[in-house]
């Protein structure tokens, strides 16, 4: 087993390009002589001059000691050659993400380091088993995946093929706390744990676009505001760009053999044969100028008519809440066990739509609205209506629901709303991939909330939202539109009828 706590570790590294310049720079500041090596000529020396010029700036801005910076740079040795790497304790490739390519530097690799070197691959699409079935030697071989920016992301995922030996993660996962990151370990299957758990959140926003639920700015409106994402899924898909996100849908999808969870959209293959690249093509989803988008105007709300507002809801407290607001816009409850001619039917549901609520209820759907209120009313308000709700009381529940300034979304008839949907598919996907034992509950949450910036992770969100709530979603999508992506984990379902935690493990 390597001592990667010993002052004389010595680390090779294979491709000089933004990730492998982002490990050579943690590794160097961690007290790391690197060897840097790239098949293009020069491209070693450019990427020493570059970390180097990135820790001078850090001098600048007070992180660094100049002696700390002038320490670090010391430890970059550029190499031009592969044979250069012999006597490495460790070498981590970060070169292009094609199989074959990858197999056969491992291949050469072998016969230039020594028999106790540890062979660690970036890799974040490809199988580590199947890149390690080149090597003779395949039990040496372990993923250890970062994300860009290296240095600010402070995340690594550490994956262990089919033949693994069990002093690789060991190793790998000491060797990440010495760089300063948060190790997550996961087994070796397609997306690891931060590409497979952050499916939910796109494709679902998608399907919801695809079904013509709300549009595009709307849907990233209610995920930014109401759910508390810090960019919405079509902000996200413009920044990243179509040519580099649909592919990954695409491939997780397959590498999964069609798991309808994962499904892609139409939508975004034809964006992407268009040229709707997103930023790095001036317009995506939103138009770009200068790097930045273009805000789409939201539209000012009506001015409806007071009436009376009878009131129902699917959760304790939401009724309650519902009538606080109304009381507050200065509106007057219809206390009746049914609604009275005139009055606006106002309803906060869960999992269902407003149709098939109102028919529940025996209300008249003409003068129905329901209203999310997931996550309180206190940020974003999304309104839905019938498919045959009346302009007259769609404008009174606008007005009212706007009336103390809130911002208020309008979406069509779903099952689910947005925010109650995306959440439900996010949670579920997570408690799955806990249920599958790919990676344990907590380095779950954690590589989530480092790698995607959640606001918490799925499965502490879950707990937050309510395991039952989840589930009463997810079951009612399901038996709505019998569609198999929305059929519940069984972690979900059984914790939920337990009362327990989602963070519970298996004892």
């Amino acid at each position: 087993m390597v001592d990667v706590q010993a002052p004389s570790l010595t680390l090779g590294l294979v491709g000089t390009g933004m990730m492998g310049r982002g490990i050579a720079q943690l590794a160097a500041q961690a007290g790391i002589t690197v060897r840097l090596f790239d098949a293009r000529p020069q491209a070693a020396e450019e990427a020493r001059a570059s970390v180097a010029s990135t820790l001078e700036m850090l001098v600048t801005k007070g992180r660094l000691s100049p002696e700390e910076a002038r320490a670090a740079t010391a430890r970059l040795e550029p190499v031009p050659y592969e044979a250069s790497l012999a006597g490495c304790d460790v070498v981590v490739e970060a070169i292009v993400e094609d199989l074959g390519v990858k197999q056969a530097l491992f291949t050469r690799l072998e016969g230039i380091v020594g028999p106790e070197c540890l062979l660690a691959t970036n890799t974040s699409s490809l199988s580590v088993t199947a890149i390690a079935s080149a090597c003779e030697r395949p039990g040496r071989v372990g993923g250890f995946h970062f994300f860009n920016p290296v240095p600010l992301m402070k995340v690594v995922e550490v994956i262990e093929g089919a033949r693994t030996e069990p002093w690789v993660g060991e190793t790998l996962v000491l060797l990440a706390r010495r760089l300063g990151h948060r190790p997550v370990r996961a087994a070796d299957t397609p997306g690891f744990i931060v590409n497979h758990a952050g499916r939910g959140f796109g494709t679902e926003a998608l399907r919801i676009l695809q079904e013509g639920v709300a549009s595009f700015e709307v849907i990233d409106r209610v995920l930014r505001d109401a759910a508390g994402f810090r960019m919405g899924p079509f902000e996200l898909l413009d920044l990243t760009g179509l040519d580099v996100s649909h592919p990954v849908m695409e491939s997780v999808y397959e590498q999964f053999y069609q798991e309808p969870r994962f499904r892609p959209s139409y939508v975004l293959r034809q964006r992407l044969t268009a040229g709707l690249l997103g930023r790095k093509s001036g317009q995506g989803f939103y138009s770009h100028e200068g790097g930045r988008p273009h805000a789409v105007p939201e539209p000012v709300l009506p001015k409806g008519e007071q009436r009376p507002v009878w009131v129902a809801a699917d959760e304790p407290g939401w009724r309650e809440a519902l009538l606080a607001l109304v009381r507050a816009a200065g509106w007057f409850p219809d206390d009746g066990e049914h609604p009275a001619p005139e009055s606006l039917c106002l309803l906060a549901p869960l999992g269902r739509d407003a149709t098939t609520t109102a028919l529940a209820l025996e209300l008249d759907p003409e003068r129905t609205v329901a209203v999310d209120l997931l996550f309180g009313p206190e940020r974003r308000r999304t309104v839905m209506t019938t498919p045959v709700t009346r302009p007259a009381f769609l404008d009174s529940a606008l007005a009212l629901l706007g009336a103390d300034g809130t911002p208020v979304a309008r979406i069509h008839d779903s099952t689910g709303f947005v925010a109650q949907r995306v959440l439900a598919t996010v949670v579920n996907i997570a408690c799955d991939i806990a249920q599958q034992r790919i990676a344990s509950p907590e380095d779950i949450d954690a590589a989530v909330t480092l790698g995607l910036g959640y606001p918490l992770g799925p499965l502490a969100w879950g707990d937050a939202l309510g395991p039952r709530r989840v589930l009463k979603v997810l079951d009612a999508i399901h038996a709505a539109s019998g569609d198999p992506r929305y059929r519940a984990s069984p972690w979900l379902s059984r914790r939920a009828r337990l009362g327990v935690s989602l963070l519970t493990p298996e004892r």
